[in-house]
């Protein structure tokens, strides 16, 4: 018995040891993936710029957006301007453990400034003068994101509007200003409420109430949007969509920006180049409606070698005085066609046309004919930048001064017909891309003193990326003005026609993660 028990005691010592190294080998090893709360990204922006065009009002050195000659006082000279601004974008995302992705808190702040602009102040726009010391950060976005299931997104707060029906904040940027309306209609921020639901694997609805001015909360003087868009998959490259906007204006342009106020009767007109009812000072209530239709077959080219866009959007409404009824009704469309003619990505050919009807008239025989933007009520409220032109049209490249010969598709209510062609190519794959493009623009109505041409368009633009995500770029542009800025009314009132817009810029992108 006692050798049994030694027998048996030697084989539990050497066993231990198998055991002890059997455990180890088939432990089961729980990667967990580290769930961060916190998440950044950033995207830094300088520009250094020459050119002609400057505003004339000393006041409006931090921030310039609108019309080239409107009431923003720009205008070109003989004079060289030169100046350097900068932006910084962070934007966090706060997702508690706890909340495992039901909820998340997301912010977008912005930082611009001229180099030298302002010191020992607070502001918007400024805090670039020696000293620095300025409290400038203004509050982009800030807004709760509700995610109750993986294709639900409900966002409420301070959102970004845009004219899409995809998620702002899962959409690159591309795919923002190449689809849907291309933020011609609405690109901006704005507070309320707003659902997207991707209900089907190719099919997807959003659906919006926003509260644009509240104005007195006693008092029925508020403007409020409500948007509903669906689009649909017919296969992996073509998508079609149909939605309905609707603004309810009792504001009397109550509210808005500064002493400008804002809707279709206020000075924010003359600014950012839309149509202004001319209403007098008599009270109004305006209903506006959009329906419309966006379409798309692989406009960034990721599919193949060719793909188009396009819109077609019907204005209607009324707007209401104690003696007058006025009637809405404007058109607005859009055809983009690419192409991908050489070897690499960049390797395009572009065209790109507008089209929006106007009325001379304006509502003087109470029928409106032209089309309304967002930017009848903020500034700016529709930023449509990516035709590939700089001084005709307005680009994307800018910090403190948005400006442009046409600001809005609108052009002051005239209406408009332009076009662009572009061409690129990579001169080395990833690095280097060369870009030159063309652009003309005619208005669809004019008056008696006035031509139709606004003017054509010729600009170059050459990009270095160095890193990923980081992008140096070079930029010149000129504009032949055309014979519709030999009327007072809309060069700036002068009796003749002025000096032709150019500027040439460089630029730093930088996106971080």
């Amino acid at each position: 018995m006692k050798r049994l028990i030694q027998v048996l005691g030697l084989m539990l010592l050497f066993a231990m040891p198998a055991c002890a190294a059997e455990e180890e080998e088939f432990v089961e090893k729980r990667d967990v993936p580290e769930i961060k709360e916190f998440t950044f990204i950033g995207y830094y922006f300088m520009r250094s710029e020459m050119g002609n065009v400057a505003p004339t009002n000393e006041f409006l050195k931090g921030q310039v957006v609108g019309r080239i000659f409107g009431g923003n006082t720009t205008n070109t000279s003989d004079k060289v301007s030169r100046f350097t601004e900068q932006r910084f974008l962070p934007m966090i995302t706060y997702s508690p453990r706890l909340f495992n992705g039901w909820a998340k808190m997301r912010m977008a702040f912005e930082f611009d400034w001229t180099w030298g602009d302002a010191n020992y102040g607070a502001g918007g726009n400024f805090g670039g003068a020696y000293g620095a010391d300025f409290v400038n950060m203004q509050t982009q976005n800030l807004f709760i994101e509700f995610r109750p299931r993986k294709n639900i997104f409900i966002n409420a707060g301070l959102l970004r509007l845009y004219d899409n029906v995809r998620v702002p904040y899962y959409t690159f940027k591309d795919d923002l200003t190449y689809k849907g309306y291309r933020l011609s209609l609405f690109g901006s921020d704005a507070t309320g409420i707003s659902a997207h639901w991707f209900f089907a694997q190719n099919q997807r609805v959003k659906a919006g109430v926003y509260q644009l001015y509240e104005n007195n909360v006693e008092h029925d003087d508020d403007v409020n949007l409500f948007e509903l868009d669906y689009e649909r998959d017919l296969d992996i490259d073509t998508s079609v969509g149909m939605s309905v906007h609707a603004i309810r204006d009792h504001a009397n342009g109550e509210g808005g920006v500064s002493v400008l106020g804002q809707g279709l009767n206020s000075s924010l007109s003359n600014y950012n180049g839309v149509g202004n009812f001319d209403l007098g000072s008599e009270d109004y209530k305006a209903n506006v409606f959009w329906l419309g239709s966006h379409f798309h077959s692989d406009p960034l080219l990721k599919q193949g070698r060719f793909g188009w866009s396009g819109f077609a959007i019907w204005n209607t409404g009324s707007v209401t005085t104690a003696t007058r009824d006025i009637s809405i009704n404007g058109l607005a469309a859009n055809l983009r066609i690419a192409r991908r003619w050489g070897t690499w990505h960049e390797d395009q050919i572009s065209w790109d046309c507008i089209f929006t009807t106007g009325d001379k008239n304006g509502s003087s025989d109470d029928t409106y004919n032209g089309f309304l933007t967002g930017n009848n009520w903020t500034a700016p409220g529709a930023v449509f930048i990516s035709h590939g032109l700089y001084l005709l049209l307005p680009h994307g490249n800018v910090v403190n001064r948005f400006n442009a010969a046409t600001t809005d598709i609108q052009n002051i209510g005239l209406g408009l017909e332009a076009a662009s062609l572009s061409v690129s190519k990579e001169l080395v794959p990833n690095k280097w891309k060369i870009k030159a493009a063309v652009g003309h623009g005619r208005s669809f109505e004019t008056k008696t003193d006035m031509g139709s041409t606004i003017g054509t368009e010729l600009n170059l633009n050459l990009r270095y990326r160095p890193k990923v995500f980081m992008d140096l770029e070079l930029h010149a542009a000129y504009l032949w003005l055309g014979d519709f800025y030999d009327s007072p009314e809309v060069n700036g009132g002068v009796d003749y026609r002025p000096d032709n817009p150019w500027t040439i810029f460089a630029t730093v992108k930088w996106i971080m993660f």
